[in-house]
């Protein structure tokens, strides 16, 4: 297949990135990893190389050192960049603020500036629903939905982040940003050989049901149970990875058509909420597995219900959701066992 355009895949060996890599490299476009695999496994890369057929371009960087970057844009001829490269757990973020602000803010104004520097002016923002906050009337939010203060560190990091971008796009008129606003990435690669590793204990619903099925967990913890939901549990948005991956190939190729400065949010979701309770009957339909888990008690920085209206995204980028909730935890389940099978 014949490359073009060199992108920058920031965190591009973890979970969103490197289903990313693979759809850019089937859009044509050469994708150049930078991730210091420290939310990712070189077990990831592996199966990427498998699935590609050649071993991709990785650099091992932190992105918050623009020496290590700036070594990048001067060695390949970017034309692009997917910014992922983020710590993205909400419990965390709570413990462990000044983490996510030093990584999450420090990294992007390192990759905006490195851009600038090297004149790559395209840029796709991996950015969260939380920034929406907790919705107050409407749980479907759509762009323009006021933004308020997300409920984590984590969210705020995105808050922040796309201020940052507009005021960058306010000040250089040749700069384009196109902020995905994830609602629930799962689901994994249809081959089982990509999916989500997390480091340690999962702090995502998925990963943690399909470990708990599997043995890795003893017991899956529902956190709330009286939240004023239907069955008392949170309401998700779940969006299958594989989706997720293709709007951001939709975005990079869409906005270069555009004339700058261009500073878009588009929401990437399904437009369908699903409950905890409701992700657990489905898993165990699906795979006919009965999981062990009870009631916890509430998780700090949880937002009781959000899910998205996607029209911008289907007007703007011709991208909707291709699968369903059932997609993502089949997806998911043959990826799990394919890595107790590794092990």
């Amino acid at each position: 297949m014949e490359q073009k355009n060199f992108i920058l895949v920031t965190g591009g060996a973890g979970y969103i990135g490197s289903h990313t890599v693979l759809e850019l490299v089937k859009a044509g476009y050469t994708p150049v990893i930078a991730d210091d695999l420290r939310n990712a496994n070189e077990i990831v890369l592996e199966g990427l190389k498998q699935l590609l057929g050649f071993e991709p371009l990785h650099y091992l960087v932190d992105i918050c050192n623009p020496e290590a970057l700036d070594r990048i844009f001067k060695a390949h001829p970017i034309s692009g960049i997917i910014h992922f490269a983020a710590d993205k757990a909400v419990g965390e973020s709570v413990n462990h603020p000044l983490k996510y602000y030093h990584n999450n803010i420090a990294g992007l104004v390192n990759v905006c500036q490195t851009a600038l520097n090297n004149k790559v002016f395209n840029l796709v923002f991996s950015s969260s629903c939380t920034v929406y906050g907790e919705p107050k009337e409407n749980k479907e939010v759509s762009e323009d939905t006021p933004k308020s203060t997300p409920n984590s560190p984590y969210g705020n990091t995105k808050f922040i982040g796309e201020q940052i971008l507009q005021d960058l796009c306010r000040a250089e008129s040749t700069f384009k940003v196109v902020n995905l606003r994830y609602f629930n990435p799962v689901g994994a690669h249809p081959s089982g050989l990509i999916g989500e590793y997390p480091i340690g204990r999962p702090n995502n619903l998925l990963p943690f049901v399909t470990q708990t099925a599997i043995g890795k967990q003893e017991t899956l913890i529902v956190h709330g149970n009286d939240y004023p939901t239907p069955d008392g549990t949170c309401i998700r948005d779940y969006i299958h990875v594989c989706d997720l991956a293709q709007a951001h190939v939709q975005a990079l190729t869409v906005m270069g058509d555009w004339n700058a400065p261009v500073w878009e949010a588009i929401n990437i979701g399904t437009g369908k909420g699903t409950s905890v309770l409701e992700v657990i009957k489905q898993f165990e339909a699906v795979t006919g597995k009965t999981l062990n888990w009870k009631f916890g008690p509430r998780r700090a920085g949880d937002v009781i219900e959000i899910f998205a209206n996607a029209d911008k995204a289907k007007t703007l980028l011709n991208w909707t959701a291709s699968f369903g909730i059932a997609d993502a935890i089949r997806d998911a389940w043959n990826w799990e066992q394919k890595l107790v099978a590794h092990a």
